[in-house]
């Protein structure tokens, strides 16, 4: 460590990626970006009820970059050779740029080459160091690991697999979404590391549905951008799933999906670029994630923050919970919470398996674990428990410790690929199951309340929905099943939450709540 320099936060080095090999020496003079994420230049207090989020212009002056603290990071670019590529005081992002060699001398720490299933990444495999004037502005630095960071959380069904699939107008019937509003007028943000869709799909699907396609636009971040593969069973079924499901649940809606690397710079900078854009969207569907315990802690804690600032501004981020049960698929002999649905901040989205003969109500309904899956969920053994869950009956983690964590999911919904969605990715008509597909369920439908609702929207659900016993009403609750480690029943639970919803209940409450700040704003 070099004389004035000291460990970056955690000074954590993120674990090797499954399947990861070491492949030689990365180039000194190949050209690189990282994105500096300084901290709030007062962090922002507790995330708003319904209708009360900050607009964008009164977030960013009150909670944005400090203008020293950006002024600090461009000395110390300077003094390295770096270029300052660009600035964002509402994200509290700046973006550096140089050779591999420059940026790992800056931040004095190291870089190996590495291959994950044939392609080749940077692996930071030291810690970062930065001025100690610095220490306490920076957050993170994000880009010297290219690794992959997350995958989709989406199961393809065999032809096989089926048992009674659902277009998701059906599946929102049978949920009571309030058939009176369309979305229109509200943004729905998704976000994908990798696929892309084709407009022909599109229109194909929706016309069939009997809807006109809607408005859908791709934004790229970091390089990346809109370029399907022509792989049904690849990432475009993951994209095309987003679309199709939160498209026709809410057609009247702007559909802007952020198109990033995946890894954890691409990641942040999507979802940070989605929250903070001029037209603020009503939420964010993510689809993607891994298990808490392949993470770099310090890419967590930027994604929390940022997570924080949509909450502050009234948006609501719906994260799917996974799809592997309660291990999330990774092989360590311990329970596993899927990030970023674990952070207190994320709506997070289980899965269940959904039965109705006749289209019209619900037969039954249990946890979705089944040949194909089992829905994500758990207690975090990153985050505790926030405040608005703590009067929940949230049991202690079931890893040695048994810590007193954040629980998932919050709420659930169809996802078994046995009752899964009829969707069209690349040519061919499909069914895809997983909580991929409840993320964009529940994104609709927060647009169509937040239709309904006004400037503001629906806030930060997980504030009413765990502290008003009439929203609590408002589920199917799901009593049946388990994910491994942990069971459903009645109320809450680490499988399902507080369940699948029942959207025109939900309004009602949502509604009570706005009137009674409208009404205290005139008293």
């Amino acid at each position: 460590m070099r004389p004035g320099f000291v460990p970056l936060r955690s000074g954590a080095v993120r674990p090797a990626v499954e399947g990861e090999r070491q492949a030689g020496t990365v180039t000194a003079d190949e050209r690189a970006q990282v994105t500096v994420v300084l901290r709030h230049a007062t962090p922002p207090g507790p995330p708003p009820h319904p209708g009360g989020g900050l607009p964008r212009e009164v977030f960013s002056a009150r909670h944005g970059a400090r203008a020293d603290d950006v002024q600090q990071v461009r000395v110390f670019a300077r003094e390295h050779g770096l270029e300052v590529v660009s600035v964002d005081e509402t994200r509290r992002s700046v973006v550096l740029a140089g050779s591999v060699a420059a940026l790992t001398e800056a931040f004095d720490t190291t870089v190996a080459r590495v291959e994950i299933e044939g392609a080749a990444y940077r692996a930071r495999t030291g810690p970062l160091h930065v001025p100690a004037s610095l220490e306490s502005a920076i957050q993170g630095v994000f880009g010297h690991d290219t690794r992959p960071v997350a995958r989709p959380r989406n199961v393809v069904a065999r032809p096989e697999d089926v048992i009674g699939s659902y277009a998701a107008p059906d599946i929102a019937k049978l949920y009571r979404f309030p058939q009176q509003y369309n979305g229109s007028g509200q943004t729905i943000a998704i976000i994908e590391l990798g696929g892309g869709f084709q407009t022909d799909d599109l229109d194909t699907f929706f016309s069939g549905i009997g809807l006109s396609t809607p408005l859908v636009e791709a934004v790229p971040i970091d390089g990346a951008d809109n370029a399907p593969e022509g792989d049904p069973g690849g990432p475009d079924g993951e994209v095309m799933l987003d679309i199709e499901v939160a498209g026709s649940v809410a057609p009247g809606a702007a559909i802007l999906v952020y198109f990033a690397p995946n890894s954890d710079q691409g990641f942040l900078d999507a979802v940070s670029t989605a929250i903070f854009t001029t037209n603020r969207p009503a939420c964010l569907s993510i689809s993607w994630g891994a298990p808490e315990a392949t993470q770099d802690p310090d890419y967590m804690a930027a994604m929390n923050s940022f997570l924080s600032d949509a909450a502050a501004m009234g948006v609501t981020v719906c994260v799917a919970a996974g799809d592997n049960g309660s291990s999330d698929g990774l092989d360590n002999s311990r329970q596993n919470a899927d990030f970023p649905a674990s952070s207190p901040f994320a709506l997070a989205c289980g899965g269940t398996t959904l039965d109705s003969s006749d289209g019209t109500s619900i037969d039954d309904e249990v946890v979705w674990s089944d040949d194909t899956g089992a829905t994500g969920g758990g207690i975090s053994d990153t985050f505790a428990i926030p405040d608005w869950q703590a009067g929940t009956a949230v049991p202690p983690s079931a890893n040695p410790g048994a810590f007193q964590g954040r629980g998932l999911p919050d709420v659930a919904g169809n996802a078994s690929p046995h009752t899964g969605y009829q969707v069209r990715v690349d040519g061919t008509d499909q069914v895809i199951g997983g909580t991929s597909a409840v993320a964009p369920l529940w994104a609709g439908l927060i647009a169509l309340m937040a239709q309904y609702l006004g400037e503001g929207g629906t806030g930060f659900l997980n504030q009413v929905l765990y502290n008003d016993n009439s929203a609590k009403q408002t589920f199917n609750d799901i009593t049946s099943g388990g994910n491994g480690a942990y069971q459903a029943g009645p109320g809450w639970d680490p499988c399902t939450g507080w369940g699948s919803p029942n959207g025109d209940r939900l309004l009602q409450i949502l509604g009570t709540w706005v009137f009674a700040q409208e009404q205290s704003r005139v008293l």
